[in-house]
């Protein structure tokens, strides 16, 4: 159902992938911004990304639950980082890959911004995944 493509004549990449492949007909699922709100819709980890990282992964578990999928099933995601810094951006990529979404390894862009949609907000992980 899924293929996952690692280019041979790219330098390979150390947890993802360069592509991912899914034949027509597969059922997929475009995931909203997944952000370190809890339940009540506080920010979770107020100045610390590694922890909204750890809170945006465990949301984007329950949002993938939702529709019938899983982290084993994610194609794609963008990663986005209130920070300019590598060692901020390595950090998060670290809760990400401990999460188990890597084993795919799906692909993905990891990227340094400005600024995100909530006040206090530091992560934010978008996925598109395959629903089995």
């Amino acid at each position: 159902m899924i293929r996952r493509v690692t280019v041979p004549a790219l330098f390979p990449p150390p947890t993802y992938s360069h592509a991912s492949v899914v034949e027509a007909g597969t059922k997929l699922a475009f995931l909203a911004g997944s952000v370190p709100l809890d339940a009540e819709g506080r920010i979770v980890g107020e100045g610390d990304p590694v922890r909204q990282a750890e809170q945006v992964m465990a949301n984007l578990q329950e949002q993938l639950r939702e529709v019938g999928s899983d982290l084993a099933h994610v194609l794609h995601t963008d990663v986005y980082v209130v920070s300019g810094e590598t060692s901020v951006l390595s950090a998060v990529w670290e809760v990400v890959e401990a999460s188990g979404l890597s084993t795919g390894p799906h692909s993905s862009t990891l990227l340094g911004v400005a600024c995100l949609g909530y006040s206090g907000q530091l992560v934010e992980i978008t996925a598109t995944a395959v629903v089995p």
